[in-house]
C-alpha cells in the first residue's frame, strides 16, 4: 500500500493538505467540556499528526532515503503542530496546550521513524 501512495505521490500530497485543513478546521471549533489529558483528545492529536507526517513523508520522500527531506518533514510537521496550538489562543473557549503539542510531536516522530524504517527494510531487499 505504501508503494502505491509513493508512486501516486500527488494523491498523497492532496491527502496531506486535506489532513492539515481538517486539523485547522477542528482547531477553529469551540469544544466545551473537554479536559486536558482526556484520552480522546490525546488520541486525536497523536493520530492526526501521525497521518499528517506520514503522508507528508510519502509525498516528499517517495520511498527514497533522503535524510535532508526527512528532517525537513519533521520540522514542517512540528511547526504546523505548534502553530495549531498558537492558533487556538485566538479561538474563543480554546487554549494553547503544551501537552497537546507534545502529543503532536510524538505522533510525528512515531510515523516518521516507522516510515523511515520501512524504507530501509524495502531498500535492503
Amino acid at each position: 500500500m505504501l508503494g502505491w501512495f509513493e508512486k501516486n505521490n500527488k494523491i498523497s500530497l492532496v491527502i496531506t493538505i486535506l489532513i492539515a485543513a481538517i486539523i485547522f478546521y477542528l482547531s477553529s471549533l469551540t469544544f466545551k467540556g473537554v479536559s486536558l489529558g482526556d484520552s480522546s483528545t490525546i488520541s486525536y492529536h497523536f493520530f492526526a499528526f501521525f497521518f499528517l507526517a506520514l503522508f507528508l513523508q510519502i509525498s516528499l520522500l517517495k520511498g527514497q532515503r533522503n535524510y535532508k527531506l526527512f528532517i525537513l518533514v519533521l520540522i514542517l510537521a512540528m511547526v504546523y503542530g505548534i502553530s495549531d496550538e498558537i492558533h487556538q489562543l485566538f479561538v474563543p473557549g480554546r487554549s494553547c496546550s503544551i501537552l497537546d503539542a507534545a502529543v503532536d510531536i510524538i505522533g510525528i516522530f512515531t510515523s516518521s521513524i516507522l516510515y523511515l524504517v520501512s524504507i530501509l527494510i524495502r531498500n535492503k531487499k
